[in-house]
């Protein structure tokens, strides 16, 4: 059966995002997917300060509730976190083969633990933990080749249309949000691509 592209726009800052990474994965495990992953580097996209402070306490009491229904801990990390390294990172992790590993390993740390993963030693304890080298992912977090590619996946998102994360999109079908992995499904199984 011929695979599609699964692209997710994914930014390790998103408290979504950390929803949706321990869900995401299995649309890779149940359909015929190749996966685009398109991280996303520092604070392109976010909300202007003044509404990103009223919009805050709201979003996390929605977490909290997604959290509590899926039986999860959720203790936010600090405010300052950057998620820039993070991202980069990921794209070694995905070269090695230990894309899954890895961000459900640093969602944790960020969004479990509350620990700020814009810090090395944060990034070599996930490292560390899924059999990654710690000092391979701390020179790829900094590579500024890498940091290019988290510029260009921005403008990719940008001509996409995408305005948030978690955003999944397969061929012209754009679903925004870690609530919307149940119609990724129902588009994969419309196109007959669910793995027998």
């Amino acid at each position: 059966m011929e695979s599609v592209d699964l692209e997710i726009f994914f930014n390790f800052r998103s408290p979504y995002c950390y929803l949706a990474s321990k869900r995401m994965f299995h649309l890779l495990d149940d359909f015929h997917v190749r996966l685009v992953w398109r991280p996303l580097g520092g604070w392109h996209g976010r909300s202007p300060p003044e509404r990103a402070k009223r919009k805050m306490p709201i979003a996390r009491q929605d977490v909290r509730r997604f959290a509590r229904r899926m039986g999860i801990p959720v203790n936010p990390p600090p405010t300052s976190t950057d998620p820039t390294r993070a991202a980069a990172g990921s794209l070694l992790a995905e070269e090695r083969g230990l894309l899954r590993a890895y961000t459900v390993e640093t969602m944790r740390a960020e969004w479990a633990e509350g620990r700020d993963i814009g810090e090395p030693a944060v990034l070599r304890a996930v490292a560390d933990r899924i059999g990654l080298d710690p000092e391979a992912l701390i020179a790829a977090a900094d590579d500024p080749a890498r940091r290019e590619h988290l510029d260009a996946n921005w403008a990719v998102a940008d001509e996409r249309g995408a305005f948030g994360v978690p955003t999944f999109a397969v061929g012209d079908e754009i679903f925004w949000g870690q609530d919307r992995i149940d119609f990724v499904v129902e588009h994969l199984r419309e196109l007959r691509l669910a793995r027998l």
